[in-house]
């Protein structure tokens, strides 16, 4: 059996993307923009839902950054593993919350 290593840079680097990604989707206000604007103009009870949707979202991103943090600070290459997948789940979290609140 093979085993099959992606080196730590393209993991930090699929990191910083995802935390890019989410980034512009909550300060950006991508996911406002997505969820809540519709042809008749902005939903003010849909921009209420997508803030609480945001602060979920925030937790997990703390936890990504944190990991993304120290795998990069103290070169402990498997927390790049742990940065990404917590990556996803707030994106996950952002994506599922604001096709709820629509």
């Amino acid at each position: 059996m093979t085993r099959t290593v992606v080196p730590p840079a393209i993991q930090a680097a699929a990191s910083l993307l995802l935390a890019t990604l989410w980034g512009f989707a909550v300060f950006g206000d991508w996911s406002r923009q997505a969820f809540c604007v519709t042809s008749l103009g902005p939903s003010p009870d849909c921009a209420d839902r997508i803030a609480s949707v945001i602060a979920l979202s925030v937790m997990v991103a703390v936890v990504a950054a944190c990991a993304t943090g120290v795998a990069w600070l103290a070169r402990r290459e498997s927390l790049y593993g742990v940065a990404v997948g917590a990556w996803v789940v707030a994106l996950v979290v952002l994506f599922v919350g604001g096709l709820a609140a629509q």
